[in-house]
């Protein structure tokens, strides 16, 4: 490798005649932070006999690793191999399908080594992925998505990085989108009294009204079994959650410690309950052997569980039907949080009934709560100043004739 001292901007810069993956001669400048001037020479030379020496090296290994054929495919394949072993199901399933639909289609036709993948090969990957990298090709991913995408890169790159199988992680040079703050949506006491009024008589509403009420995640309330549900004691626990990716995954753990919680049987949830068991019982004897046995709470007439998907496409089929207000299931748990803010409870309490980890996730979520009570004030504001200004003219008026 070669190389050369030159001024830029009055500066002493080193410049590398580096190469890229195809072997054409790119030029690499490097500020010294050397101002360019006679007593500062010597020191910008030896800058230059240093990096000279440090990119050799580097460029002997990679070149060495295209030789050995350690390609980026290859390598992502094997930290799939040990994630799988390392994270939860449902999270790896996310992963895999995120490599499957995504990284794969896109870097296997370039045929990268290890070497290969320099943080310039990443930021066209991300910029790519921005502007249009939706499968159904109706425009880009948003920053959240590309963010799962460099988790899998990143965390591959640093595998090979600990293996010295490369002299640095470019996944740490690059820049991602920012990231969007997403403003969930929620319903008012109103608008829950409204919803409960509406969907009165469909099957799907004791698993809108516990959602709700307890301010559930959609995977604890398709979890919520009989083995949780104490009568004696009028308690309901937390325990045990339905997911799904790929595929539908159960297990017997929550996300968290504060995730899994015990709440008081409401009389309202009480009365869910009893009808849901007396239900499970003629269902029962209707279906006979063909009836599938779980423990589940909430299931079709035959026993099988809902699909965790199935429950949020008719959530949404239903508020479009009733004409209400379209909002996610998940948004059922903000909603459970707008109810408690407008009945007075204050952060604490709202944290502790939604079973957040951190004061953080409801302090988020109780400012967006806040902003829509101001909203309603300045509402109230302007209609109260502008009925004062009409009366004001008025007056002013009535003296003029």
């Amino acid at each position: 490798m070669t190389g050369s001292l030159q001024v830029k901007n009055n500066k002493y810069y080193v410049v590398l005649n580096c190469k890229d993956g195809n072997k054409k001669r790119k030029p690499k400048w490097i500020s010294t932070g050397l101002t360019a001037e006679k007593s500062n020479e010597r020191r910008a030379k030896q800058k230059l006999k240093e990096l000279l020496k440090e990119y050799e090296k580097l460029e002997a290994e990679q070149e060495h690793n295209r030789q050995s054929g350690i390609s980026f495919i290859d390598q992502i394949h094997t930290w799939l191999e040990q994630a799988k072993m390392r994270v939860d199901e449902v999270t790896f399933q996310g992963y895999e399908l995120t490599a499957t639909q995504h990284i794969f289609p896109y870097f296997e036709p370039l045929k990268l080594s290890l070497a290969d993948v320099t943080p310039q090969v990443l930021q066209e990957y991300i910029n790519f992925k921005y502007k249009s990298g939706r499968i159904d090709g109706k425009g880009g991913l948003s920053a959240q998505s590309i963010q799962i995408h460099m988790v899998i890169i990143r965390r591959t790159l640093a595998d090979a990085l600990q293996k010295n199988l490369i002299q640095y992680n470019p996944a740490d040079r690059v820049t991602l989108p920012k990231k969007e703050r997403f403003e969930s949506d929620f319903y008012s006491v109103a608008q829950v009294h409204n919803l409960f009024m509406a969907l009165q008589d469909d099957p799907l509403l004791p698993i809108i009204k516990v959602t709700t009420i307890y301010g559930l995640r959609r995977s604890k309330v398709l979890g919520l079994q009989w083995r949780s549900i104490d009568f004696d004691k009028g308690t309901v626990t937390i325990r045990h959650t339905v997911t799904r990716c790929t595929k539908t995954v159960a297990k017997n753990k929550t996300k968290n410690n504060s995730s899994r919680r015990t709440y008081p049987m409401l009389p309202e949830i009480r009365a869910i309950l009893l009808a849901a068991k007396e239900s499970e019982a003629q269902n029962k004897r209707l279906f006979g052997e063909e009836y599938i046995e779980n423990d589940y709470v909430f299931k079709k007439d035959n026993g099988e569980p809902y699909g965790v998907d199935a429950i949020t496409k008719r959530f949404k089929k239903l508020l479009e039907q009733h004409h209400l207000p379209v909002i996610r299931f998940h948004d059922l748990r903000h909603s459970c949080a707008s109810v408690l803010y407008e009945m007075g409870y204050d952060l604490k309490d709202i944290k502790e009934w939604l079973g957040h980890s951190d004061i953080k996730m409801t302090g988020n979520l109780y400012a967006h709560l806040g902003f829509r009570q101001k909203q309603d004030i300045t509402m109230s504001f302007e209609a109260n100043f502008s009925s004062a200004l009409e009366k004001t003219l008025e007056k002013a008026l009535e003296k003029n004739r």
